[in-house]
């Protein structure tokens, strides 16, 4: 039997990939009573500006309806080499990795915003 798997990232990408997510930190800044702030710090991309984070995470946390509960986090990665086509499996492992950290296994509405690699997804438990 042919083997039908084909490896969809090289393993430059597997390094870069495995190296950003390594060294991933984040500084809280609080928000409100129901979001949080997190500062996003990733070793090789840099806010352009101000040469800090290279982007935020906002998790809001819905108190009010308790039937159906979704944290609905927004990722927003400032650093313009991460809007680039190429960075566009980079910049889903680097959101996975941050809503696993972060949110955990809540349900979760996610909403990354970054360029052309922009996206929506739902965590489901």
């Amino acid at each position: 039997m042919e083997d039908d798997i084909i490896e969809v990232l090289s393993d430059k990408q597997k390094e870069q990939i495995q190296r950003e997510i390594s060294g991933l930190s984040f500084t809280k800044n609080f928000r409100s009573p129901s979001a949080e702030e997190w500062y996003v710090f990733l070793p090789t991309f840099h806010d352009p500006i101000t040469g800090g984070a290279a982007g935020k995470t906002i998790i809001h946390y819905n108190l009010l309806d308790t039937r159906e509960i979704f944290i609905n986090t927004t990722i927003i990665l400032d650093d313009p080499a991460l809007h680039k086509p190429e960075h566009h499996h980079l910049v889903y492992a680097i959101a996975d990795e941050i809503v696993n950290r972060l949110v955990g296994y809540a349900d979760t509405l996610l909403s990354v915003h970054s360029g052309e690699n922009s996206y929506n997804a739902e965590y489901k438990q």
